[in-house]
């Protein structure tokens, strides 16, 4: 497992603490790995999800740290969704 999916996961269970996230996300960060998030935190994994969001590990890490809002990596073509549209929109909600 790389630095950046420890990091991340240590990273997102904080932002997740008290979240309401139902359902399943993956975070896919290209030659990195992919991180799973559900109801009970994040974890690394590469398994079927409601939604799968893809990005490079810069444009990751600067959403993760707050620089990159996911919705405007969205639409610049930075961050890519494939799946439940609204759970992604669930998922950037509680990263903000």
């Amino acid at each position: 497992m790389s630095d950046i999916i420890t990091e991340a996961v240590t990273a997102l269970n904080e932002k997740l603490s008290g979240a309401d996230f139902g359902g399943t996300a993956k975070f896919d960060i290209e030659g990195e790995g992919a991180i799973m998030m559900d109801a009970s935190g994040a974890r690394a994994g590469d398994e079927a999800a409601d939604v799968t969001l893809s990005a490079d590990a810069d444009t990751f890490r600067s959403i993760l740290e707050g620089d990159t809002n996911p919705t405007s990596a969205f639409m610049s073509g930075k961050l890519s969704v494939d799946g439940d549209m609204g759970m992604a929109m669930q998922l950037a909600s509680a990263l903000a």
